[in-house]
């Protein structure tokens, strides 16, 4: 989950109209919205939820719970790799987008408390007009008579690097605060750093995961986008472009 610590509801009402729109021709639609981890994916697609109800029915869910758990993370080597393409059950997503089409189909849930996969979370998805999946993990589309397994609209939430950098290390701190009375949460073990070692640990963080996965699976998803939404500094949102113009 990445929510931007700020609300974004200026520029919201412009993006859900053009997906009414673009709703309009198609009886049911499946949205996959990605991004930079930390750009705020999560916020975005809460506040197009509200916006677009209670005319349409829209569901949000993260591909977060789609990450292989962290156990056979360690166990394969790929832990460092969290959110890289390879750390996600890609099959078992494209077999939810395709189910969730024609039956009620659970999507897994994910902790970021325990940085895991949580069975407790797992939701029951039933016939939405929209459904939003937000996340990483998801691979370009092929753009010619979409199969059932893949997103029917692919939005790409942008912004500058020094503000997603930014946004990352304000959220970071927030959940290394929030640890402090909660021993099970992940962020625990930094619980001994002072807060300016934390700061110098999650900066390392994004140079070395997060930046890496962004400037290498994330961003060229941006060239197969139907729709380019950036973001600004005080988290206000624009269309910057529309493939289905």
């Amino acid at each position: 989950m990445d929510t931007a610590p700020y609300p974004m509801t200026k520029g919201i009402d412009a993006i859900a109209e053009r997906i009414r729109e673009i709703k309009s021709t198609r009886p049911d639609m499946v949205i996959a919205l990605t991004g930079s981890v930390a750009s705020g994916k999560s916020t975005l697609a809460r506040h197009l939820e509200e916006t677009l109800e209670p005319a349409l029915v829209v569901d949000t869910v993260s591909t977060d719970g789609f990450l292989f758990p962290t156990d056979y993370l360690r166990e394969e080597g790929l832990f460092q790799r969290k959110g890289f393409p390879e750390t996600y059950d890609r099959e078992a997503m494209r077999a939810a987008i395709a189910s969730v089409r024609s039956q009620p189909t659970d999507f897994p849930g994910y902790s970021h408390i325990t940085f895991d996969p949580d069975p407790a979370l797992t939701r029951t998805i039933d016939d939405p007009d929209i459904l939003i999946l937000e996340g990483l993990g998801f691979e370009p589309r092929t753009r010619v008579d979409t199969a059932p397994h893949e997103p029917d609209l692919l939005i790409y939430l942008d912004a500058e690097l020094l503000h997603i950098e930014a946004w990352y290390l304000e959220r970071f701190l927030r959940f290394w605060h929030a640890a402090e009375h909660d021993p099970t949460s992940f962020y625990a073990q930094f619980r001994h750093m002072s807060e300016n070692e934390l700061i110098s640990f999650a900066k390392s963080v994004w140079a070395g995961i997060n930046l890496p996965n962004l400037e290498n699976h994330i961003l060229p998803l941006r060239a197969h986008a139907d729709l380019v939404v950036k973001k600004d500094a005080d988290h206000a949102v624009s269309i910057t472009m529309d493939r289905w113009d």
